[in-house]
């Protein structure tokens, strides 16, 4: 059967996929990055798993994967296949794109992880069918993937959708990115859970224990997760005036609350517009298989506009 490996690259751990032409994920499997073992160690690993779901392929489903898509998180070069920093991974201008060329054999595809998740979300999940859309995931910070007709904005130098640097707070708590007020450092997953361990006394509570208070009517939970809740509204309200979406996508593991967190955010956004038009505000529908789907999809798009160049010669 015809299939393309998919890779997803996590700071702690990697997801991977052999996908079909329909999105079938005809087989799965995972890994931890190890970067404990220093990027060197991480790049290697990726080769050496990508080498391994190779050789499943050519075993299990009869021929060879015919591309590969691999989704790194950091500052990504699609465009010249090269991972240009991670901070989480500790790398710096790897070639990625060639070095699993030489060990695969294969057309390989570089994407954002954030951009690459939005890519299937977009296509295939939540925002299937929507002409524009943004995909805005709430984990240990926030990131953003603008869509545009089936395809995901990345920039001219690679930072479109960077939502989580919208500052909200002017003057407010100082960010890793040198400002001070940032979207994500109020109403991230991580964010979310400084702020309750700090209120409830618990230095262990996450994000995920505020919202069960919230839902308990805790009065210290609920005024945490609004506070959480305005500040996300603040940015996304900014990001539709800029960028004018059909349908706003949420998603990681603050998304997982469900309704604690869709129904006072939609109120909060609502409240905010004025001359705007409010967009849709869902959530994610493809959870963690996001990034291997969309993986997927960018090595598919490369054998399609392959397929359509020989077509054309």
């Amino acid at each position: 059967m015809r299939h393309v490996i998919a890779l997803d690259v996590g700071g702690t751990g990697m997801k991977a996929a052999l996908v079909a032409a329909d999105g079938e994920l005809l087989h799965q499997s995972r890994r931890a990055t190890g970067r404990e073992r220093g990027p060197d160690a991480v790049v290697e690993g990726i080769l050496d798993f990508a080498a391994d779901l190779s050789a499943y392929g050519a075993e299990h489903l009869g021929e060879p994967a015919a591309a590969a898509g691999v989704a790194v998180p950091g500052i990504v070069d699609a465009e010249r296949g090269v991972a240009a920093y991670s901070a989480n991974l500790g790398w710096r201008d790897v070639p990625l794109r060639d070095r699993l060329y030489a060990k695969l054999g294969v057309p390989v595809a570089l994407g954002h992880d954030v951009r690459t998740g939005g890519l299937a979300e977009g296509r295939i999940g939540a925002g299937k069918g929507a002409d524009r859309f943004m995909f805005v995931p709430l984990g240990t910070g926030i990131a953003g993937a603008i869509g545009i007709e089936g395809r995901v904005e990345a920039g001219a130098h690679g930072f479109a959708g960077e939502i989580g640097h919208i500052v909200v707070r002017p003057g407010g708590s100082p960010c890793p990115c040198g400002q001070t007020g940032c979207l994500e450092r109020y109403a991230s997953a991580a964010a979310v859970s400084e702020a309750w361990a700090a209120a409830c006394g618990d230095p262990e509570a996450d994000a995920a224990d505020c919202a069960k208070a919230v839902a308990s009517g805790d009065p210290n939970a609920v005024r945490v997760w609004q506070e959480a809740v305005d500040a996300l509204a603040d940015g996304l309200v900014t990001a539709l005036t800029l960028l004018d979406p059909r349908t706003l996508i949420i998603g990681g593991g603050l998304a997982e609350a469900g309704e604690t967190l869709f129904t006072p955010l939609r109120d909060a956004v609502r409240r905010r517009v004025t001359f705007q038009k409010l967009p849709q505000i869902v959530p994610a529908a493809l959870g963690d298989t996001a990034g291997c789907l969309g993986a997927g999809l960018l090595a598919w798009d490369l054998l399609t506009t392959t397929d359509r160049t020989e077509v054309t010669t």
